[in-house]
């Protein structure tokens, strides 16, 4: 490969992307025909200079989650994602390696729950997408890289969160996390990417070794979950949270909702005026 092949594959499909086929406001003075830098930037999870320096062939040698953070973003169908992959040098992933693609139904289910908060997951529990209803409900995402976008990594080390857990809660919820994540493990035992998040997470969290250590077994999932969130504008709400499997690719999609008519549900639609608001900027 080299990277100007790579740098241009990637500005052709950043050039055909609608901002609204990815859920962004079209606003009224725009230059560029698909999405902004800084929009695919924000949308793969890498800084805006890393992704203008791939496009202009001045990077090297992306690694495999950056170039399957940006075929997500760019919503590239199979075959452009395999190309992609190759540019970059790399193989696409195979069946032993933790999938984070997001297929084409997904994108659609996640795209008609564009007033809902929706969270995906893979089966490490690291961050795949995050609507924008989820970032003016939970805090901006965009920012998070590496480890923070871990969620047992989150909890095991009890990173600043709005969710409200009593300590008994907190305590069930990490060991429920850590369970996961060993069954996960127990899958795809060849996932190099895995067993390195495995040894960060035990060489820099004591709780994480010490649930790890015991090889606890995994508690019954809890597929329905009521979360009471400390919103910072408008209070604390209680909400559903409902955690879908998508099985053929691995995937755990969190959707937070209301029930119609309550003040949670005044609160909800509050809270997401208020957090796309402040986000579009």
């Amino acid at each position: 490969m080299t990277t100007w092949e790579f740098g241009s594959a990637v500005r052709r499909w950043r050039d055909r992307v609608s901002p609204e086929a990815v859920g962004l406001p079209a606003g009224v003075r725009r230059r560029a025909t698909g999405l902004r830098r800084e929009e695919l930037a924000g949308l793969a999870g890498i800084s805006t200079d890393y992704l203008t320096r791939l496009e202009q062939g001045r990077a090297t040698a992306p690694s495999a989650q950056v170039v399957e953070a940006l075929a997500r973003a760019l919503r590239l169908a199979d075959a452009e994602r395999g190309l992609l992959y190759r540019l970059a040098g790399h193989a696409a992933p195979g069946p032993d390696v933790v999938p984070t693609r997001l297929a084409p139904s997904v994108h659609r289910l996640v795209d008609r729950l564009s007033h809902t908060p929706v969270v995906v997951y893979d089966a490490s529990w690291t961050l795949v997408l995050a609507n924008a209803p989820y970032d003016a409900l939970m805090g901006d995402t965009t920012t998070w890289r590496g480890l923070e976008r871990n969620a047992v990594w989150r909890n095991v080390t009890r990173r600043p969160t709005r969710v409200r857990h009593d300590p008994r809660e907190q305590a069930e919820h990490e060991v429920r996390l850590v369970a996961d994540l060993r069954l996960t493990a127990s899958r795809y035992p060849a996932d190099r990417a895995l067993r390195a998040l495995v040894a960060e997470l035990v060489a820099g969290s004591p709780r994480f070794a010490e649930l790890w250590a015991a090889d606890t077994p995994p508690a019954v999932p809890e597929p329905t979950r009521r979360k009471t969130i400390d919103h910072p504008s408008v209070g604390p709400l209680t909400l559903d949270c409902d955690t879908l499997l998508v099985a053929g690719d691995d995937l755990r999609i969190s959707v937070y909702t209301a029930e119609p008519g309550t003040a949670d549900a005044d609160r909800l639609a509050l809270a997401l005026v208020l957090g796309t608001q402040s986000l579009a900027p």
